[in-house]
């Protein structure tokens, strides 16, 4: 493989692929390895420079494939293991790299050792790999603690023998004993078993909650205590320098992404230091309001955090658990911080897709990686109406449907045609496993290959401007001076990003030619919700 430099995690534009909602080769109706091999030059001709995969592993799919039951098997929803070594190397030959999720938080209740661990008394080795415990009370009827599941409802789950186990997710999802040598051990050499295969980085799901303090201590849930008894608890750090021993074991050093959820950005950038993971997700950008003051500040946060480390920034503006952004855009409130998932919320799209287009820009000529959520480049909103029968989130199911889920960003794919499944399937195939909008005939591929003004040629204008700049992608930048309201940095001597977020249109710096700009000039101005890039000299 060819590629800028070796250390292509610090720059590199990373699609996300969630493969049940890529494409279906088989016609089953859920996305698969054939499918995702047959758009790979749909992908090469996007920009994109690796793919992250969502996980492929044999699952029940209890949450989406991240309860894995065996990391060394692909599902048969997916393929065979055979289908996934086709696509690393068929990737490879398009100079695109592989990245696998891995989760080591927890494993699927199916999994080999929990069911060894069911059927083994209290106190044994089995049940050591995992979190059981005794409940409270004279009968032990009350869970060991009254920790609270992240998809809602206890965090514990009891079995036959009286005992309950961990789950900070759903109950299909026991917790790992990350305190045990044979859990490290075991990760370990599934990191090895994909690196052989020529996987080429490793994104860690919730990598800041692997490690649990023995004691299991309750705390109040409204004031989250610090330390906290299972987020970023410093024996992490141990897991990660194991995991970083491997990585650079191989004559090409294999990158540690971690999906890092912290709002202290120095203990973020501890996961960072150069014997622990590469890069780790920016989350805080992801959940930035449409304000360019907020963005400036967490801008100058990201880069200082990761210049301390050495690390290079991400940027990134969707993914599979968080609303897409065309949608939260379009909000009276753009943050996160108002409520990621909502029901049938005020959104005006046509403003939303006007300021996915402008931060678009933003995301691609900052310093560092970007990484594009699929169907990010089509400007795919949310999809809200998904009937209650046929939503497959266990957030949705475990809340009693208060909260709407991630089904609305997990939608397939619209390819093709003017009616469901879009190309999403062959011919003849099965329903999509989620149903798509009535409203995606004018969002698919085929839509908008042959429309200049549409998102998809946007991004691929502009990933194909930001691989062939010499100054975008790892590097400085430099704030210039502008109005209120507005965001302009220049990167190297000849290149400049403009954002306009404030109400009116403002004058351009001056500039020799204008590279790319997310929508129509008025005359020489930028109008309100535009971003442009510029030749400067």
């Amino acid at each position: 493989m060819t590629s800028r430099t070796t250390e292509w995690w610090r720059h590199a534009a990373i699609y996300q692929l969630y493969p049940r909602s890529f494409a279906d080769g088989n016609g089953d109706g859920i996305g698969d390895l054939a499918g995702a091999r047959d758009r790979l030059d749909y992908l090469k001709a996007l920009g994109i420079e690796a793919i992250w995969f969502s996980p492929w592993y044999l699952s029940p799919m209890a949450d989406a494939g991240y309860d894995v039951t065996d990391f060394r098997q692909i599902d048969p929803r997916f393929g065979t293991l055979a289908d996934a070594e086709d696509l690393i190397h068929e990737a490879h030959e398009r100079d695109i790299r592989v990245i696998v999720d891995i989760v080591p938080n927890h494993v699927s209740n199916e999994h080999e050792w929990f069911l060894k661990a069911l059927g083994s008394a209290p106190g044994s080795p089995e049940r050591e790999l995992f979190w059981f415990r005794d409940g409270r009370g004279e009968d032990g009827s009350l869970p060991p603690n009254a920790w609270q599941s992240i998809f809602g409802g206890p965090a514990w789950t009891r079995v036959p023998d009286g005992q309950w186990y961990l789950h900070l997710f759903a109950p299909e999802q026991p917790d790992l004993n990350w305190r045990s040598p044979q859990v490290r051990a075991e990760y370990e050499d599934i990191l090895r078993f994909w690196f052989d295969r020529g996987v080429d980085g490793i994104r860690v799901d919730s990598a800041a909650m692997c490690s649990k303090d023995p004691a299991l201590p309750d705390y109040d849930h409204a004031t989250l205590p610090d330390p906290h008894p299972y987020v970023d608890l410093d024996a992490n750090h141990e897991i990660y320098r194991g995991w970083r021993a491997v990585a650079d074991s191989y004559s090409e050093p294999r990158a540690l992404i971690g999906e890092v959820w912290l709002a202290d950005s120095e203990r973020f950038a501890r996961y960072l230091r150069s014997d622990e993971l590469h890069s780790a997700f920016n989350f805080d950008f992801l959940g930035c309001g449409w304000d360019a003051e907020a963005l400036r500040g967490c801008i100058d946060q990201t880069l200082a955090a990761h210049a301390g480390v050495g690390a290079p920034s991400t940027w990134v503006l969707s993914n599979h658990d968080v609303t897409r952004h065309v949608t939260r855009y379009g909000r009276p409130d753009t943050s996160t911080a108002a409520g990621i998932r909502q029901y049938n919320p005020v959104v005006d799209e046509d403003l939303g897709r006007r300021r996915a287009r402008a931060a678009a820009l933003l995301t691609m000529a900052l310093p560092g990686a970007v990484y594009i959520y699929q169907g990010e480049e089509l400007g795919l909103p949310e999809a809200e109406d998904i009937p209650a029968d046929r939503r497959d989130d266990p957030i949705y199911h475990r809340t009693a449907g208060e909260d709407p889920g991630r089904d609305g960003c997990r939608v397939p794919l619209p390819w093709s045609g003017g009616h469901e499944p879009y190309g999403f399937s062959p011919d003849g195939a099965e329903r999509p496993w989620l149903p798509q909008p009535s409203s995606w005939a004018g969002l698919s591929v085929a839509a908008q290959e042959t429309d200049p003004a549409s998102m998809l040629w946007l991004y691929r204008e502009a990933l194909s401007l930001r691989a062939g700049h010499a100054a975008l992608g790892d590097g400085p930048m430099r704030w210039l001076e502008a109005p209120a309201g507005v965001l302009a940095f220049a990167r190297g001597t000849t290149f400049a990003c403009v954002l306009n977020l404030s109400d009116a249109p403002v004058d351009l710096p001056e500039h020799r030619r204008v590279l790319l700009g997310s929508g129509p000039l008025d005359g020489t101005r930028l109008p309100p919700d535009t971003g442009v890039w510029l030749h400067t000299s």
